[in-house]
């Protein structure tokens, strides 16, 4: 496991170390998108500067992404293989109202925003929010 979690690192062209390889090791266990403070959780005696700043690290380098999804904290998930965080790489994320996980439903694309001449997409964040499968039954 150590191994795939320095090949991925470097395939993106971060240093590990292994502040690093343990937090992409609990994304890559995680099902759904994880924020700062639950991050912080599960790494209490970490810094959360360190934390943090490996987040900043990752989204730069295209590992994960983040998502605003209206519940006060941004949510932070891997990014599929071949993502390069532009709009064409754009998925729709689900928010659960009553367990409050965010999913990445990465079958279905952001629609086409099609602008205005002289306006140019950065970025698009698309989330629909309801009831989850967990928490329907």
């Amino acid at each position: 496991m150590k191994k795939d979690i320095d090949n991925k690192l470097k395939s993106k062209n971060i240093k590990p170390t292994a502040m690093r390889e343990l937090v992409l090791q609990v994304l890559t266990e995680q099902k759904t998108a994880i924020s700062l403070p639950e991050l912080e959780q599960k790494f209490e005696k970490a810094d959360k500067a360190t934390l943090y700043r490996t987040l900043k690290t990752f989204e730069e380098n295209k590992l994960i992404h983040s998502i605003d999804d209206g519940s006060g904290s941004v949510k932070y998930a891997l990014c599929q293989e071949a993502c390069e965080c532009q709009p064409d790489d754009l998925h729709v994320h689900f928010l659960c109202t009553i367990c409050n996980q965010t999913f990445c439903l990465n079958d279905i694309p952001v629609p086409t925003i099609n602008l205005p001449n002289n306006f140019s997409l950065e970025n698009v964040n698309m989330v629909v929010k309801g009831i989850c499968s967990n928490c329907k039954k």
